[in-house]
């Protein structure tokens, strides 16, 4: 068996690690053709990342020209911690009131220290500026370096 195949995440591990993260990378493609890599607040709809930025960000921008994006979940400090997920696909734009607010509630749920009353009202008032993307994955890969010392 390869090593890449030993250290790959069952899909359930996946949606774990996904699920118990906030924080992704994200790459989406400038118009000189470099990368453009933020990190970014995420949550999951029906298990896929999703994430609101505003209309005006250099990464709505690019994805307006080109859908195309690469999404990074990683953990772990030490080598043999060391887990992630890539997702590699297109996005699907959210622009509507009702659907960039749930986006928003979604990233905001996953904020456990703040008050909901304030998430509330963040979200409420910061969707009217955004928009919210729904990512559609056409690659997915993954490692979780700690079943090298199984």
């Amino acid at each position: 068996m390869k090593q890449r195949d030993a250290v790959s995440m069952t899909d359930d591990e996946v949606t774990g690690l996904l699920s118990a993260t906030r924080k992704m990378q994200l790459a989406t493609i400038n118009p000189d053709g470099t990368p453009h890599l933020v990190t970014m607040f995420f949550g999951l709809s029906a298990g896929k990342i999703a994430f609101w930025t505003y209309r005006t960000s250099q990464k709505a921008l690019n994805l307006a020209r080109d859908p195309r994006l690469t999404c990074l979940v990683e953990d772990g400090e030490d080598y043999f911690e060391l887990r992630g997920v890539q997702v590699s696909g297109t996005v699907k734009p959210i622009d509507d009131l009702p659907g960039v607010t749930e986006v928003g509630t979604l990233i905001a749920a996953r904020m456990p220290d703040v008050p909901r009353e304030a998430l509330d009202a963040y979200v409420a008032h910061a969707a009217r500026k955004r928009v919210a993307y729904l990512v559609e994955p056409d690659r997915i890969a993954s490692w979780d370096h700690r079943k090298l010392l199984s």
